[in-house]
């Protein structure tokens, strides 16, 4: 059908008015793309505003507590560093060697402590592959001093396993038994010539309280197994009293009668598996001869390589890279 002249100037008139709107539209939107693109070539990246000083902080803050967590995680789970601060368990490790400690051989666990503030926190221990056992390089949570149920300040320290739960520990002119049988010193541990006398002052010093053992003459002493039984008396009771209260008891007398969370009894169940750590550098070693026994469930690990070595005993930096000890960079913990 033709179309009439003033049908014609109908379709023409608005089709001048779409292309005249559309360039209207498209000089708008290139003014809206300039202004949305000239921050991102002031910050370096498309999009983004400038931030403020707040924004900056708060995105710093999030990055360094999300690796400070990260950090925590992996160090209670997988793999820990720790550096040996004493000479107790020369010569198979060094004062200043810095070691990867395996923990999860005996049991992941949640963050045990704060880094660098040293604050301990409540964690959760899951299952291990194994418990320690006897020869086994051990790092667990310091138990505290033998008058101490509670440690001042939370520690790890480092020791060998020489007996576990059930077995009877005897030390005979520094000689180990262990149920009778003569143990063998570690490869590289370290003895001297001297030997104590069982009348020397060193027999007020050892754990239990009261047993008058020595450093060099031990024993016998059982070492604590879950479901033991303690017979109590009131002259036995300061051998018990600290093992007992760090297992999370009130202990207390009235008129010679024992009373543990208030009360009476003649005996205790022991609720745990323990350990007893001795250091390899056998005279020079403050370990379960002098503060007791280690609750299996408080080994962290067992530690795997030396992956640094220095003297960490000197005020300066340069001194103590002239120290390095190169040759034991790889050295594995046995």
């Amino acid at each position: 059908m033709a179309k009439s002249l003033d049908q014609i100037r109908a379709e023409a008139k608005r089709d001048a008015d779409r292309k005249k709107n559309g360039k209207a539209k498209g000089k708008t939107g290139a003014i809206d793309l300039k202004k949305t693109s000239q921050p991102a070539s002031q910050n370096g990246s498309e999009g983004e505003f400038p931030q403020t000083f707040g924004e900056i902080a708060l995105s710093w803050t999030r990055t360094i507590v999300g690796a400070f967590l990260m950090v925590m995680i992996l160090n209670g789970v997988l793999v820990a560093s720790f550096v040996v601060p004493t000479g107790s368990m020369e010569g198979t490790v060094m004062t200043g060697d810095f070691l990867f400690v395996n923990k999860f051989l005996y049991g992941p666990s949640t963050p045990q402590m704060i880094p660098i503030f040293n604050i301990p926190l409540p964690y959760y221990r899951f299952p291990g592959v194994r418990k320690p056992e006897k020869g086994d390089v051990i790092v667990f949570i310091f138990p505290g001093n033998r008058d101490e149920a509670k440690p001042q300040e939370f520690q790890y320290y480092l020791k060998r396993c020489v007996a576990t739960a059930g077995d009877t520990l005897t030390i005979r002119n520094k000689q180990i038994f262990i149920n009778g049988a003569a143990q063998p010193l570690p490869q590289d541990g370290r003895l001297s010539n001297f030997i104590a006398s069982p009348e020397s002052d060193d027999r007020y010093h050892t754990f239990p309280i009261g047993a008058g053992f020595t450093r060099d003459n031990y024993g016998p002493i059982r070492i604590p197994k879950q479901g033991d039984v303690v017979e109590l008396t009131p002259m036995n009771l300061a051998q018990w009293e600290i093992f007992i209260r760090r297992e999370g008891h009130e202990i207390t007398t009235n008129d010679g009668k024992i009373l543990i969370d208030g009360k009476e009894t003649t005996q205790y169940t022991v609720k745990r598996d323990y350990c007893f750590g001795m250091g390899d550098n056998r005279d020079n070693s403050l370990d379960s001869r002098y503060w007791g026994f280690v609750p299996v469930d408080d080994v962290v690990g067992t530690p795997l390589v030396v992956y640094w070595s220095w003297e960490t005993n000197l005020p300066s930096i340069f001194e103590k890279f002239a120290t390095i000890r190169f040759n034991r960079f790889g050295k594995l913990i046995q």
